[in-house]
């Protein structure tokens, strides 16, 4: 069984340590979808410190929804604001220059559905990142099976459990003001250590 993971907006970094360790992962789409997750989130540094990013989805009319099926809501410009604190973030780092129009054009494409949104992200920071394994989407549910928890990451999506307070410090823009901050989405490694990232990732596994 290859690794599995849960869908993630502009993941952490420790889910993309997965991903560089395994030839190939597969990804979740018919677990429930939960709020207050990576799912629909992620955490970056900006000069007022750590700044959340919410995708915001469509309420569906049900208790439970799979995550193959939550609509991204385009209420209040949130692409346009989601890109243009990327920008403010990291327009100073070393590399933000070098990888901006292949993250942008994934922005400017209207989505329709979270899953959908994720998966080209994480597809795109792969490639930039010179990773070249398989990353699928699951073609069924995959029960939670202690037997196989050493391939079963799915409980990295949860902010509380997610295992990046002990990072290795790298180059961070604001590290003179905020010293290393652990835990970021991984567009803060890609902006800042450009091509090291893999190196990076791999060496921290």
């Amino acid at each position: 069984m290859c690794p599995i993971l849960c869908s993630a907006y502009l993941p952490p970094i420790s889910f993309f340590r997965i991903i560089a360790d395994s030839p190939e992962v597969c990804i979740e789409q018919y677990d429930n979808y939960r709020k207050q997750t990576y799912r629909n989130r992620c955490e970056i540094l900006t000069a007022g410190g750590i700044l959340a990013l919410t995708v915001p989805v469509v309420k569906s009319d049900t208790p439970k929804q799979l995550m193959r099926d939550v609509r991204i809501s385009d209420h209040g410009n949130w692409r346009h604001l989601h890109w243009n604190a990327l920008k403010s973030a990291y327009m100073n780092s070393p590399f933000f220059m070098y990888y901006e129009d292949d993250l942008r054009t994934v922005y400017d494409r209207h989505h329709t559905f979270l899953i959908d949104f994720n998966q080209e992200l994480i597809q795109t920071i792969a490639g930039l990142m010179n990773i070249r394994s398989g990353i699928s989407l699951t073609e069924t549910f995959h029960p939670i099976d202690g037997s196989k928890r050493h391939c079963d990451f799915r409980w990295m999506i949860d902010p509380a459990t997610a295992p990046d307070g002990h990072q290795q410090p790298y180059f961070q823009v604001f590290g003179d003001k905020y010293g290393f901050v652990p835990g970021l989405s991984v567009a803060d490694l890609l902006f800042n250590i450009g091509p090291e990232s893999i190196l990076y990732l791999r060496k921290s596994r």
